[in-house]
């Protein structure tokens, strides 16, 4: 004989089954909880006007509208020694909770191994939430400087702003004048591009050390317009489709050991104009922040703002950033000392007395044009 519960006592029993398996509001709510009527800051390592500000205020203007709790955010400028004014901050002062987040120089991890004297704390430690823009840096010369191959820029000094040691427009030309022999003058401690810009305006500087191709067209179209620039080098890993003719950086690389260091500094695009949080951020939170980042940067509102600001937008997921600054950090010590010996001023890029592998040295073969 089979016994059956009444029905009423039936459903009694699976409602109070269903209340059991149901996360609690606690567990469940908790990142919204934590966000909820919070003001989040934007910690941006330039001045105002640079395009690492221009991406960051733009992202915190959309990205508050996908993290639960849906929080405001307020900008605050940080700029000062390269970004790493910024970085030191992030690293050591900021609150370790994911109220706080940042942008801050994509050549940071690479100086980090480069410059470890300088870069005193840890990026592959910062966890990262994405960033909006992957496309290529240009070196930016003023137009006065007449410039028009390699060999040009070999020959005659030419004054370049850079923000910092540190920072792409300090990194890309000393590399250049220690690997292929390049004459330019560089000159530290600019707060922005927004300053880098005046200067060469005003002729107290011919050009920028590096600049991203997307800002020098969303930001200053004008300088293209009144063909007020030159962009003699392009900075990636390939050639963007509207500078077909301009080379890349690593191109120029003349054996192995030069090509691969090139190639390295040119991976940094990817890295872009970066948003990450400080270490020790819980983990649930960081995962809410990096799911933001992607629906914000997939939402109509923000590619339809982008597109009236002439703002390009190529996003790289937070997880596939974090995986590019944990293997250049953990570089082989062979490589960091050739990266090392590319970027410290005053040094001599000696192939084959920094490589055991004499290969890395030899001349690069040139690929032989086909016949018609």
């Amino acid at each position: 004989m089979i016994r059956t519960i009444p029905k009423g006592t039936a459903l009694a029993a699976a409602a109070l089954a269903l209340c059991a398996l149901a996360p609690t509001p606690a567990v469940a709510d908790a990142v919204e909880d934590f966000y909820k009527g919070k003001s989040m800051r934007m910690i941006i390592s330039t001045s105002p006007g640079a395009g690492y500000d221009v991406y960051a205020r733009f992202m915190a203007r959309h990205l508050g509208r996908f993290i639960p709790g849906k929080p405001s955010f307020v900008n605050q400028n940080m700029p000062g020694a390269g970004h790493m004014r910024a970085g030191q901050y992030m690293s050591m002062q900021a609150p370790r909770d994911g109220a706080v987040i940042a942008t801050i120089s994509q050549g940071m991890p690479f100086s980090q191994i480069s410059t470890p004297q300088q870069v005193k704390f840890d990026t592959s430690k910062f966890l990262w939430i994405g960033n909006p823009i992957e496309i290529n840096n240009v070196l930016e010369l003023w137009h006065t400087t007449g410039v028009k191959s390699l060999k040009d820029m070999q020959q005659k000094e030419i004054v370049l702003g850079a923000s910092g040691a540190a920072s792409t427009s300090g990194l890309y030309p000393r590399a250049m004048n220690n690997i292929l022999g390049t004459k330019f003058k560089i000159i530290v401690g600019f707060k922005g591009g927004s300053e880098m810009n005046l200067a060469m305006e005003r002729g107290e500087i011919s050009g920028r050390g590096s600049n991203s191709w997307a800002s020098l067209k969303g930001i200053t179209p004008q300088y293209l317009a009144g063909k007020k620039v030159i962009v003699p080098v392009q900075m990636g890993l390939k050639r963007e489709k509207d500078l077909p003719d301009v080379p890349m950086l690593w191109e120029l690389g003349r054996n192995e050991a030069e090509t691969q260091v090139l190639r390295m500094m040119s991976s940094l695009p990817a890295i872009g104009r970066p948003l990450f949080t400080p270490p020790g951020v819980p983990a649930d939170r960081v995962k809410a922040l990096r799911k933001a980042f992607d629906e914000t940067v997939k939402s109509k509102a923000f590619l339809d703002e982008a597109a009236k600001a002439k703002l390009e937008i190529n996003p790289v997921s937070g997880e596939e950033i974090q995986k590019i600054v944990e293997e250049m950090v953990n570089a082989p010590a062979d490589v960091k000392k050739l990266v090392q010996a590319a970027v410290t001023k005053g040094a001599v890029f000696d192939c084959k007395a920094l490589v055991k592998d004499a290969k890395l040295c030899a001349p690069a073969k040139k690929k032989k044009k086909k016949s018609g």
